[in-house]
């Protein structure tokens, strides 16, 4: 599904315009953004959560020359789904 079939879905089931969904999508996407860069979790009851990990440095191999290189440590965002969205997959 595309970002414009979701705004679609979206709209249909919450009775918006096209327009007015995709702006309510676009809205959720940054405040989620704005919440994980400040260091928050975002956590929606009923689907999952949201948050930063911190992914540590390591030593990688370049595939091209099979020379050693240094990966930085880094952030990544993270969605963990929640155990009632789970089940509604296997009932």
């Amino acid at each position: 599904m595309t970002k414009n079939e979701l705004v679609k879905a979206i709209a249909a089931k919450a009775e918006l315009t096209n327009a007015q969904s995709a702006k309510a999508l676009d809205a959720f996407i940054e405040a989620v953004t704005e919440a994980l860069k400040s260091g928050d979790k975002v956590a929606i009851v009923g689907f999952g959560s949201f948050e930063v990990k911190d992914v540590p440095a390591k030593e990688g191999i370049n595939p091209a020359t099979g020379d050693k290189i240094q990966i930085a440590a880094s952030k990544k965002p993270v969605l963990k789904f929640g155990k009632a969205f789970k089940d509604g997959f296997n009932a």
